[in-house]
């Protein structure tokens, strides 16, 4: 990727009151509401910390995050922000089509075990616009990290199983997908089990996550329930 190519990274944020639903069973709303925000507040320093983004678009209606978002230098859009992650993103990639942007890359508030290099590393693999580059999740199912150039070179629609159709939305546009596999940007947290693998990962060691998970009882909660991390998916061919 070169300077010229003019990446912003866009990050949707939904209110985070009554975040992380499918982790009710095991943490408190309260509980889930703040770890939430810790994550989200991890994943944007980490993204603020990374070189060659032309700036950072943050899609949100809380203020806290919104609030941080200005205090990390990213510039705040609500248009979108409740039409789901979808939505959100479609939204910032509008906003910079509007402004003749380069391209964009998009990753969700949860992934707090990435870091700056390995986003860094899905830059540099992306090609020369129009191209589309993704990160899929430790279950190839989700797509945790998308670069499109330019914004709209590819339809997108996340969910709980869009990896694969995104690299055939990819295709159909007449793109070869790269595909870059980094651990940290792979560990999304939504269930109990994603929290088991996140703290067998040696990238969560050191971060703020982890710390507040530590805090509060998680490990002992999730051994007390029997959670435990599960296997590597079998990787399919998508070359």
């Amino acid at each position: 990727m070169t300077a010229e190519a003019d990446i912003w990274a866009v990050v949707p944020v939904k209110e985070l009151d009554g975040a992380k639903q499918r982790l009710a069973g095991l943490l408190t709303p309260a509980q889930r509401s703040a770890l939430a925000e810790v994550m989200v507040v991890e994943v944007l320093d980490k993204i603020a910390a990374v070189r060659g983004l032309a700036g950072i678009l943050v899609v949100t209606l809380d203020p806290r995050i919104a609030a941080h978002a200005r205090r990390i230098g990213a510039r705040t859009v609500t248009d979108g922000a409740r039409e789901g992650h979808t939505g959100s993103v479609n939204a910032g990639a509008r906003v910079l089509l509007a402004e003749k942007r380069g391209g964009m890359i998009t990753m969700p508030g949860d992934i707090p075990a990435m870091t700056a290099a390995e986003v860094e590393a899905v830059l540099a693999a992306h090609q020369a616009a129009p191209s589309f580059t993704i990160a899929p999740a430790h279950d190839d199912l989700g797509s945790n990290a998308v670069v499109c150039s330019p914004p709209d070179s590819v339809p997108l629609r996340f969910g709980d199983n869009s990896y694969f159709p995104h690299l055939d939305a990819a295709r159909s546009c007449g793109i070869t997908p790269t595909v870059v596999r980094r651990p940290g940007i792979a560990m999304d947290i939504d269930h109990p089990v994603d929290l088991a693998m996140f703290l067998r990962l040696p990238e969560s060691v050191g971060t703020r996550t982890r710390a507040f998970l530590e805090e509060a009882g998680v490990p002992r909660l999730l051994a007390e329930r029997q959670v435990t991390p599960l296997s590597p998916p079998e990787r399919r061919e998508v070359g």
